[in-house]
């Protein structure tokens, strides 16, 4: 690990986390510079931690605070937009104390250690969104989904998909086919015999088959990736050391131990089926996103994927609602090739030697190849162990060129959401800035084939939107 002992001033990222965010009605919103395109109409939506303080006490990790939903709807007469915390029952009974309560991923329930353990696990529904045809789920992988209001958001309680169990949990990365409409999930058991629970349902969310395959410990898998008629898992060579939670000393995130001697596990799956195809290992590395996957014209699979030498992203990510970063443990973008039949890594290769995160692809390529990959970057020449994404890319897999769209000093980006024209082949990018200049949010548009140039669009948010996940889009 690397570690900056010299920061002391904290960057202007830190400003948008200091204070929890306000919620504000669906408001109809100026254009600061531009115009919204003809063609793009539907919803953006997005997903992060909106609350990291509680009562004067700091939230333990980024992945503790409480989900809120950025909606933004584009129609015929502009751009309006709303922002609601989710209604969990975490979040209700918090409010109502003003205080934390609850274990999770980063934090001990407060209290008596012998007593902790007697206290449930906040589901705090802040990773991503999904969109259904009549409803929005707000996702989070240690429990159920949330069900909220495509155009309201407002919270309408816990989603079981008409076949989840209440006790399963329903993690933060669907995969939809876009050519059959399927949409695949997955979700940990963690236990003495730990399991990973798959899950596959239709066009309406509606769990239609399941499956359940061993572990061979309690890893922590946070996304997978669909490549064709495959699902495929990489189990990276992180433990847990359950002793520590169970008795209520340590939290789940603390007591994660890496062990690269154990490699990272590889798991492919027949979506058809949802039964193990063939089961590998290969070098240590973790792994939070993938990019995408595909089946190459030689039967082998390629995997996009933001690639860790080792765990101690955690440890960053944990920094972050202190609002100063001080460890150096950033990924880069790979991609690894192999025989679906064995589980064998066939290459393995460097994509992209900056480092860089949230990878996506356009929703209509996902499982296919697809040319090019948007992400979330630094700025040039910027101190990338105390500062946030200031830039976002797009890389051409190809030609290897890559287009980058600087935000500009103390402007902090979110993931980019590749978005289609409805009227043309034209593609969109948005993303939602926070601006540390001005402790403003907005939201910007850009030309996807013309990343490097301004933005078509910029529009106001009427308030500043926390640094977030992920995001999706729901066309009209």
């Amino acid at each position: 690990m690397k570690t900056d002992t010299n920061i002391s001033a904290k960057k202007s990222w830190a400003k948008a986390l200091a204070t929890p965010a306000a919620e504000f009605p669906l408001t109809q919103l100026s254009v600061k510079s531009g115009k919204i395109p003809d063609g793009l109409r539907g919803s953006l939506y997005r997903n992060g931690p909106g609350r990291l303080e509680r009562g004067g006490m700091t939230a333990g990790h980024w992945f503790d605070g409480d989900g809120a939903i950025l909606a933004v709807h584009f129609t015929d007469v502009g751009a309006a937009a709303v922002y609601r915390y989710v209604q969990t029952a975490g979040y209700l009974a918090e409010e109502k104390a003003n205080r934390f309560i609850y274990t999770n991923y980063g934090m001990t329930a407060p209290g008596p250690a012998w007593l902790r353990w007697t206290k449930s696990v906040k589901n705090a529904a802040n990773t991503s969104v999904f969109a259904l045809p009549d409803r929005l789920l707000a996702l989070w992988e240690g429990g159920p989904p949330h069900s909220l209001d495509l155009q309201t958001l407002q919270t309408k309680g816990i989603d079981n998909l008409g076949n989840l169990d209440s006790k399963f949990s329903y993690s933060a990365h669907c995969k939809r086919d876009p050519i059959t409409g399927n949409i695949f999930n997955f979700g940990i058991t963690s236990s003495a015999s730990p399991k990973l629970n798959l899950y596959k349902s239709d066009c309406t969310g509606k769990i239609v088959q399941k499956a359940t395959i061993p572990l061979k410990g309690i890893s922590l898998v946070h996304d997978f990736v669909l490549a064709g008629n495959y699902l495929i898992f990489f189990v990276p060579p992180v433990r847990l050391n359950v002793l520590p939670v169970l008795a209520g000393i340590s939290s789940y995130g603390d007591s994660f131990d890496w062990k690269p001697e154990l490699k990272t596990q590889i798991l492919v799956i027949d979506s058809e089926t949802l039964s193990l195809v063939s089961c590998g290992e290969t070098d240590a590395w973790f792994q939070w996103h993938f990019a995408n996957g595909f089946v190459k014209e030689d039967g082998s699979v390629a995997v996009d994927f933001v690639r860790f030498a080792d765990f101690q992203t955690n440890q960053r990510l944990k920094e972050v609602p202190t609002g100063e970063t001080r460890t150096d443990a950033e990924g880069s973008l790979w991609r690894v090739c192999l025989n679906p039949e064995t589980a064998e890594v066939i290459a393995a290769e460097q994509l992209l030697d900056k480092a860089c995160e949230f990878p996506v692809v356009p929703a209509s390529e996902i499982g296919q190849d697809s040319r090019y990959i948007y992400l979330a970057m630094y700025r040039s020449d910027v101190d990338i162990v105390a500062e946030r994404y200031g830039a976002i890319a797009r890389l051409d897999t190809q030609t290897r060129n890559l287009t980058i769209a600087d935000c500009g000093e103390n402007r902090y980006p979110t993931e980019p959401v590749y978005v289609p024209d409805i009227s043309s082949e034209k593609g969109w990018i948005l993303t939602v800035v926070y601006d540390g200049n001005s402790d403003s949010s907005e939201v910007w548009i850009f030309d996807s084939d013309r990343l490097n140039s301004a933005p078509i669009c910029q529009l106001e948010l009427p308030g500043v939107i926390p640094l977030s996940f992920h995001g999706t889009w729901k066309s009209a």
